[in-house]
């Protein structure tokens, strides 16, 4: 449940004064970004930026309070505030929040962003007390996002420190006006105008100004002394008497002896019980105080104008004043101490009543109540869990006993299933075996139902780990023992049964288990792990050879994804993955390149460990066009993060295969020996990762003419493939094949090799395997089309091959990547001019498109910037070349590859 008064800014300005001085400093506000006020409390922050909005029709407010560090809670409440100001303008990515389906705080604001850009009207978004959040996280984020923000949209923060929020950045460009406590504080004039309006008698002023100055303008403190005069019935001067030994250390005792003293006993009992409560209403005050006129006296406090603030919109939503309700917590700690536990149980227990049981739990570990700390999360645990409270959650979990967190077998499962989410998969294990000994220990025992439930999610670890056997049995056992109710863990169970036999290699098995667990999904809703079965499914059906149909399963996926908002969530990279996968099969690089960026882009800086699939991606598909510096970048980020991470399997082999194409594409035998001397070598290939892995050792041993160890790497692939089904691994292992063959020297068998693959590229429809050998086939293939053994199908592909490797060769030889220009420069016979006047780069990669044929727009095109920079780059290359046309650049070109033996 959301709290309405958190979302609603203060409604009732009677109180206050107008202030043109500080209007005026606001005039131009909507130029700005951000505008920040920021000063001590009592300065009257809130007020000053509630009046300065008072006429404003688009105004979105946050109230935050301490709770609001929780990650997903802070951009939920953010989100429906900025909701309300630009109308419902970013209502995909408040699902996206409400549902927890982001990848990083960052790629949810990326989204945000987006969506802002078709808002068109000017609109303000406020922080109120933004002093309050410590977690760096949301810091990150925020500063992206002020970086960001569309022209049309100003962020206002009040806080009584500077904000972490890149404001000297911002105070440099120009691009946010600060209102500190300075300009808050009251001038001699604002101060007469203040106190006419609340006190009868003469305003002298030089008393006025003796106040003003003692003070320092500080509003609170003026307001008090006001009061006084009011509540005693003195004037000014003699207010001005009593408040003379005042100063900000003794600001609690000047409350209690002028204004706390001078209230009821009743009331004073009052406030002092709802103080333990940030926000509240009519209902939780009549439930904290037993009182059932509790809205009558809220409203008689609210007449002074000091204690509490109603805030707009929501009927009966109240908050004290900040610096109230640091005295009321301090008077509630010397008056009724002995109180305070049951306070907070009773706040827990009102928050209950309007279904928020993160506001409960905050106050029942304030009251140090263990047992009902457990209860709510036994009770609510699972819809915070899905609501994204998280912290909350585990934070709560944590405070627990052993003696209650392992005698109720759903607090402990909760925690590891916690872990789990958060994907730290060795905490899972550990949590599980300390479960067990605690449970021994207090003699718990599970239901046949609740062992089910564990033995679902130690079926998810064992998958995680690599266990695939024991996963099998865990997960097979779990099914046995839960009844149909238990939808989630069946889900989990029958997912992971699927897994199992896709990584043991018996797809026909798995097939039909991702297909059943995907339709229980879509049925009781869970809708990411539906998108994991599909995702499963397509490799399976990749692995069988069925290319096509895989794809055609990435469609539903990509359906799945805009149907319930799963942009965000790390599967929907996942799923990028997958595509760009199959475009780099089929030779469709652009549309590869693009998927693995939107992969990037779901994952998001947060997330840089798990950006090792891309950079794979986009260094072979460099690699493929002959970019080979733009892919030494991406083998760098490859290179880097697997030695900061660890990483499964699948995804060392996959990174591998680039690093190995890429030292292969520059002859870099060292390199290649000291990744086969460590390399792992499993002792089966029975699906896709192993496959590659050993496909990856047997192109090593190759490039490193170890050709009889290749050979029987190949032999014991090849029968690992046919035992279990994996038809395009069969097909990308008679590609090495003939690579082998072809560099034995034995023709004969390298045709009948290359005829085989060609065949039954009919049914995968790969290309880019037979691509990326394409220098060192493509004269077997050559031979193979100008035979008569080749039916006119597979005579047509193999025709359009030789086009592409025609093609790509080309592109390599005329890009002039760095280690071409560096051999070039180093070259004996090059030009002396050429020598004495370096080309940079990027002159040198537009040189090599012009000798292509490329036009000025179409060079702009392929390096992705303007034509006015082409035209420079062609201008520069021109002068140091001493040429004065494109016919002579084709000329120097080519002279310079041929004095490179090209």
């Amino acid at each position: 449940m959301w709290i309405p008064s958190k979302l609603t800014r203060p409604g009732r300005l009677h109180h206050s004064i107008i202030r043109p001085r500080v209007l005026d400093l606001l005039q131009n506000a909507p130029c700005y970004k951000l505008i920040l006020f920021r000063s001590p409390a009592g300065y009257g922050k809130t007020t000053m930026a509630s009046q300065w909005l008072a006429d404003k029709p688009n105004v979105g407010w946050y109230n935050i309070d301490e709770s609001d560090n929780d990650t997903f809670r802070f951009v939920n409440y953010l989100l429906r505030a900025l909701n309300k100001t630009t109308h419902n303008a970013c209502s995909t990515s408040q699902k996206l929040a409400e549902k927890r389906q982001f990848s990083s705080l960052d790629s949810l604001f990326s989204q945000i962003c987006a969506e802002l850009v078709h808002c068109h009207h000017q609109c303000y978004l406020v922080l109120d007390d933004y002093h309050l959040i410590s977690n760096n996280d949301i810091h990150e984020s925020l500063r992206f996002f002020i970086k960001h923000i569309p022209d049309n949209l100003t962020l206002v923060v009040t806080s009584r420190a500077t904000p972490p929020l890149g404001t000297a950045n911002l105070r440099v460009r120009d691009l946010m006006i600060e209102v500190d406590h300075e300009s808050l504080a009251f001038d001699c004039e604002e101060t007469t105008r203040f106190f006419s309006s609340r006190v009868s008698g003469k305003i002298d002023n030089t008393t006025v100004s003796h106040l003003r100055d003692y003070v320092e303008g500080w509003p609170s403190a003026l307001q008090l002394i006001a009061l006084q005069a009011q509540h005693q019935h003195k004037s000014l001067a003699q207010s001005l008497e009593s408040y003379t030994q005042f100063n900000h250390s003794h600001l609690w005792d000047y409350l209690v002896e002028e204004v706390f003293e001078q209230l009821d006993s009743e009331t004073r009992q009052f406030l002092l019980q709802c103080s333990v409560l940030d926000h509240f209403n009519d209902v939780l005050a009549c439930e904290l105080t037993q009182r059932k006129d509790a809205l009558n006296i809220i409203e008689s406090l609210n007449r002074y104008g000091l204690f509490i603030h109603p805030l707009e919109g929501e009927q009966n939503w109240f908050r004290f004043h900040n610096l109230f309700a640091e005295f009321l917590t301090h008077q509630r700690a010397a008056l009724i101490p002995h109180q305070e536990e049951d306070l907070h149980q009773a706040a827990a227990q009102a928050w209950l009543k309007l279904s928020s049981p993160h506001q409960a739990l905050y106050h029942i570990q304030k009251a140090s109540n263990l047992i009902l700390t457990a209860e709510i999360v036994c009770q609510y645990g699972w819809d915070m869990f899905n609501r994204g409270e998280l912290q909350t959650l585990e934070d709560a979990i944590e405070s627990l006993t052993p003696e209650l967190l392992y005698s109720e077998p759903k607090l402990f499962m909760l925690q590891a299933w916690l872990a789990q989410s958060q994907h730290r998969y060795n905490d899972v294990g550990d949590l599980l075996s300390v479960a067990k000994e605690k449970m021994e220990a207090f003699n718990v025992s599970l239901s046949t139902k609740q062992m089910g439930e564990l033995n679902a999610l130690r079926a998810q670890v064992a998958i995680n780990q690599n266990e695939p056997e024991k996963a099998l049995e865990l997960a097979e056992l779990a099914l046995g023992q839960l009844d149909s109710s238990v939808y989630r863990s069946r889900i989990v169970a029958t997912s992971v049964i699927g897994e199992v036999n896709h990584v043991l290699g018996h797809l026909s098995r798995a097939l039909p288990m991702m297909q059943q667990t995907e339709k229980l999904a879509r049925q009781y809703q869970v809708y990411h792990q539906a998108l994991w079965a599909m995702l499963q499914q397509s490799e399976i059906l990749i692995a069988q050879g069925y290319v096509q149909a895989a794809f055609e399963v990435q469609e539903n996926a990509f359906k799945l994804v805009e149907e319930h908002q799963l942009h965000q969530v790390p599967m929907h990279e996942f799923l990028l993955r997958l595509r760009a996968q199959v475009f780099w099969c089929w030779n469709r690089l652009d549309e590869a390149e693009e998927c693995s960026y939107k992969g990037l882009t779901v994952l998001g800086d947060a997330s840089q460990n798990k950006h090792l699939h891309c950079y794979s991606m986009l260094a072979r598909i460099s690699i493929a066009r002959g970019e080979l510096d733009k892919a030494n970048k991406f083998i760098d980020h490859i290179i880097h993060l697997l030695q900061q991470s660890t990483y499964h399997f699948d995804w060392t082999a996959n990174a591998s295969l680039s690093l190995i194409l890429f030292w292969q594409a520059r002859n870099d035998k060292e390199s290649m020996q000291h990744w086969l001397q460590t390399a792992s070598r499993p002792e089966k290939a029975c699906n896709h990762f192993t496959q590659l892995q050993w496909r990856n050792i047997a192109r090593t041993q190759i490039n490193l003419g170890l050709l009889d160890e290749a050979a029987d790497s190949l032999d014991f692939l090849q029968q690992q493939a046919n035992i279990n089904h994996l038809v395009t691994d069969k097909n990308r292992n008679l590609i090495i094949e003939t690579v082998l063959a072809t560099t034995q020297h034995d023709e004969e068998k390298a045709k009948l090799l290359l005829k085989q693959a060609l065949e039954l590229t009919n049914q995968t429809g790969i290309l880019g395997n037979f691509l990326v050998e394409g220098t060192r086939i493509s004269s077997v293939l050559d031979k193979l089309v100008n035979s008569n053994e080749l039916s006119e199908l597979v005579r047509h592909r193999a025709l359009q091959l030789l086009k592409e490797i025609s093609n790509t060769q080309r592109s390599r030889s005329v890009h002039f990547d760095e280690e071409f220009v560096d051999q070039l420069i180093r070259h004996p016979s090059v030009p002396e001019l050429v020598r004495t006047s370096p080309l940079t780069q990027r002159e040198w990669q537009v040189l090599g498109l012009i000798y292509s044929g490329f036009s000025n727009e179409q060079i702009a095109q392929d390096l992705d910037v303007a034509g006015t920079t082409i035209k420079t780059h062609i201008r520069n290359l021109y002068q140091k070349l001493a040429i004065t046309n494109r016919k002579e650049a084709v000329t120097t070109a080519e002279n310079l590859l041929q004095l490179m033996g090209q």
